[in-house]
């Protein structure tokens, strides 16, 4: 009998690998610290072979804020077609913010730090914060329409509003180990639902 052969990985599944090791290495040991050397070995490829993939660590976060983009607007999608929105934007607000891995917000507060030092990286966060503000504006927005709200809160303030307090919940589940985050998105949900128009029932239990 032949002796089986592994096929080659396609080289989307290569670049996933190797963004997942770059989020572990720069979540572990932080951007400045973690290395080229350092994701090859986390993801057991050598570094010539990296390379062919991703010419820099800037590479790596540029790959990392289009993955995240392109996930993001995969859920968007989902919510949009809903036909109770409600529950979907809950279900998206509580899946990034609550179930998302630490690791995550570890890695978000590395790159906004890195953000502020290098031109590069600096551009790529404020590109993807501009595209997802236009997302979220325009969804509020298509909402509205769809149930016949009406807010004196215009769409974008909406957008901005669910952005400050997305990225202040991620600072704290970064920084406090101890940080009740289910907790705290059922204190501020009930904050971006009134500014969106949507009308609520009763008040939400908080721990």
């Amino acid at each position: 009998m032949l002796a089986a052969t592994a096929l080659p990985a396609p080289p989307q599944d290569r670049k996933n690998r190797i963004l997942d090791a770059a989020e572990r290495c720069f979540a572990r040991h932080g951007f400045h610290k973690s290395t080229m050397q350092d994701v090859a070995a986390e993801c057991a490829m050598s570094p010539g072979n990296l390379y062919r993939y991703f010419s820099s660590k800037d590479d790596l976060v540029a790959g990392l804020a289009e993955r995240d983009r392109e996930r993001f607007m995969c859920d968007i999608t989902v919510i949009t077609a809903a036909t109770d929105p409600r529950s979907a934007f809950e279900a998206l607000g509580r899946l990034h913010l609550v179930e998302t891995p630490v690791e995550k917000a570890v890695l978000m507060m590395e790159l906004w730090a890195e953000s502020a030092r290098n031109p590069r990286i600096g551009a790529i966060c404020r590109a993807m914060d501009h595209e997802v503000h236009g997302i979220m504006t325009a969804f509020v927005a298509q909402w509205r329409r769809l149930e016949g709200m009406s807010s004196p809160t215009p769409p974008d303030q909406v957008a901005s509003l669910m952005m400050i307090l997305g990225d202040g919940l991620f600072r704290q589940r970064a920084s406090a180990p101890d940080f009740n985050a289910e907790a705290a998105f059922r204190l501020i949900y009930p904050i971006v639902l009134n500014a969106i128009g949507v009308p609520q029932s009763s008040p939400p239990e908080v721990p």
